[in-house]
């Protein structure tokens, strides 16, 4: 086990110990930056993970050293079998969690209560009831407000996950950093990243360095703390002394935290990609299917991870459309 988990070192010795599972690409919500206005074209079914090749992968992954494991989507609540993953996971030994709009969540505290979650990370982009509609181009936002006190009555860490968009919500940042007065939640803001279909450009980035003048600007008076990181950490962690949450900034933009990265994610279909922004994947259903053992798929993967953000190692690259575009939309990736 010793000797396995070391070869799970990329060659810029990075260890991978944390696997994100995309378990479904289907989603309730069609959000702007996420999926195209046209939606996508879905994988057919005999090409997707079963239940028992989930399980099946994820436990070779635990054998080769993984302690954490997210499950993504798509909406991963959507999936029919989810509880039925979810406790067969919450079984390997590992710290289990996972990503979702939180649409759905009413149906599985007992569920996440017995797979031993504590944690989950809730997706919303803003605080306005129509504004929210018009970026998931749904109207679920009363049902998730109800869904996200729940959570916190039934004892559960939430942290919310915010795009912030430049003329679209970068107007609530302070809304949302007002939340942590009260509630202990950490408000995470994502720099808005590119990926199929997303209609990304620049100028609908806001920075690291801007949103922090915002908090500044705004919170004169009081102090900000930066808070220490956790090894691996994506996010840059902050807290206004005062308030009994806490907000963190991913910026992997502006900022890459490339050479920590402790993260492959597995897509519902099965492939392996080492990186958010690579377009290159390996393969997994057919060796599995197969009979056949995957662990040296999941090394040639590992060691074949470029330093940074898939190769887009400068600005320019990470800019150019031919790029970015030939990598998957976010809904097919799974975070």
């Amino acid at each position: 086990m010793e000797n396995k988990t070391i070869q799970m070192q990329d060659t810029h010795g990075r260890t991978h110990n944390y696997l994100r599972i995309s378990i479904t690409e289907h989603c309730n919500l069609r959000c702007t930056y996420c999926m195209p206005a046209e939606g996508i074209a879905l994988t057919p079914r005999a090409h997707l993970m079963t239940a028992d090749e989930i399980v099946t992968i994820a436990q070779t992954f635990v054998n080769l050293g993984v302690t954490k494991i997210r499950l993504t989507g798509g909406e991963p609540l959507v999936r029919k079998d989810a509880k039925d993953i979810i406790l067969r996971l919450g079984k390997l030994g590992v710290e289990l969690t996972l990503t979702t709009n939180g649409i759905l969540v009413h149906e599985f505290i007992e569920t996440f209560r017995e797979a031993g979650i504590t944690t989950l990370n809730v997706s919303i982009d803003s605080l306005q009831k129509e504004k929210f509609n018009q970026i998931t181009r749904r109207n679920y936002f009363d049902k998730l407000w109800e869904n996200l006190d729940l959570l916190d009555t039934n004892g559960f860490q939430v942290k919310l996950n915010v795009v912030v968009i430049k003329g679209f919500n970068d107007n609530e940042i302070i809304d949302f950093i007002e939340l942590t007065k009260a509630r202990n939640i950490q408000i995470r803001f994502i720099e808005f990243m590119p990926f199929d279909g997303n209609q990304w450009n620049k100028e609908k980035l806001v920075s690291y360095a801007e949103i922090m003048t915002i908090v500044n600007n705004y919170y004169s008076d009081i102090k900000v703390e930066r808070l220490l990181d956790k090894p691996n950490d994506t996010a840059k962690n902050h807290k206004i002394t005062i308030h009994k949450g806490s907000f963190s900034i991913i910026s992997s933009v502006t900022n890459p935290f490339c050479s920590t990265c402790n993260r492959i994610r597995l897509t519902a279909d099965g492939k392996l990609k080492n990186c958010l922004f690579s377009n290159s994947e390996t393969a997994l259903l057919d060796t599995l299917r197969a009979g056949k053992s995957i662990e040296p798929l999941l090394f040639q993967n590992i060691k074949s991870k470029h330093a940074m953000r898939g190769g887009m190692d400068d600005d320019a690259k990470f800019q150019n459309p031919e790029l970015f575009s030939q990598n998957r939309s976010m809904i097919k990736i799974g975070g």
